[in-house]
């Protein structure tokens, strides 16, 4: 298992102390090859809002991997590692839509709407296999159903060693598969410190469009209401130790993003190549 090394490129990235970088983008294949050929660390298959399609995924995440880049990297880790965002709130209590989209083979899940501790450690369990009751790190209890073979293929894994590293990061350290949930409501952030003290949660991620329209002043990002609000679920995040992403990174806003502390730095693909340019020379 030591020469496998770390498998998701996001978490290696953070345990190096940089800040990875990653891009919405549709499951589509050739969105997908492009991704593949890209500097960034990382895609998001955004699924939320485009239709929701676990064939298309599995199709979208083969035309990602590049083989010429696998040789030249001499590691099963990917160059580009994805990511996928699912449609159900937090409300809803799904199970089965990332058990779907983890049985492909990605590497990460973004749950939206997440306003709730019970809420949180549903999408954790979400992405857990089940285990015996005295085992290490027991809660949140696992709810993935037991289907490995596809996801231990893209991985480069036997199905033991999947088993081994399927697991969600940083509860159990070797573990590769990342949850991050959405803070975008008031009562989010009212509940946000007990969201953030449910183990398991690799990361949150402001949704500040769903934010901003509760709030009242819709896609005013900047505006002082919502920059502050912004400001509170930082600092939360930082106070519990929990890695931040921030959605809307740009040319523009890239220099304050990396100065008031966000860990992982989401851009649209238009502006992905540019912005990460420069959000490299900050760094």
């Amino acid at each position: 298992m030591e020469k496998i090394g770390r498998l998701n490129g996001i978490i290696a990235t953070l345990e190096n102390g940089g800040k990875p970088t990653m891009a919405f983008g549709r499951s589509d294949r050739e969105e997908a090859i492009q991704f593949g050929l890209s500097p960034l660390d990382g895609v998001l298959f955004e699924m939320e809002h485009t239709p929701y399609s676990a064939s298309e995924l599995r199709d979208a995440l083969q035309f990602l991997l590049n083989r010429r880049r696998i040789v030249e990297g001499g590691a099963l880790q990917p160059q580009v590692t994805p990511f996928v965002r699912i449609p159900a709130n937090g409300a809803e209590m799904n199970t089965w839509m990332a058990k779907q989209v983890l049985d492909q083979g990605v590497y990460g899940v973004i749950f939206p709407h997440i306003a709730t501790a019970d809420q949180a450690r549903n999408a954790v369990a979400a992405c857990r296999y089940a285990r015996p009751k005295d085992a290490p790190n027991y809660e949140p209890k696992g709810l993935r159903g037991d289907a490995p073979n596809t996801a231990a293929r893209y991985w480069g894994l036997t199905v033991p060693e999947y088993y081994a590293r399927a697991d969600v990061w940083p509860l159990v350290p070797e573990g590769e598969i990342m949850v991050v949930l959405m803070i975008e409501s008031v009562e989010a952030m009212e509940n946000l410190e007990e969201i953030l003290a449910v183990p398991g949660v690799g990361a949150i991620m402001t949704g500040e469009g769903d934010l901003s329209q509760q709030l009242g002043f819709p896609r005013q990002y900047e505006h002082p209401v919502v920059a502050e609000a912004k400001r509170k679920i930082l600092a939360a995040a930082k106070k519990a130790g929990v890695r931040i992403a921030h959605p809307h990174v740009t040319g523009a806003n890239v220099a304050e993003v990396i100065k008031e502390g966000y860990d992982i730095l989401f851009t649209s693909p238009s502006r992905s190549y540019a912005t990460l340019e420069k959000a490299k020379s900050l760094m």
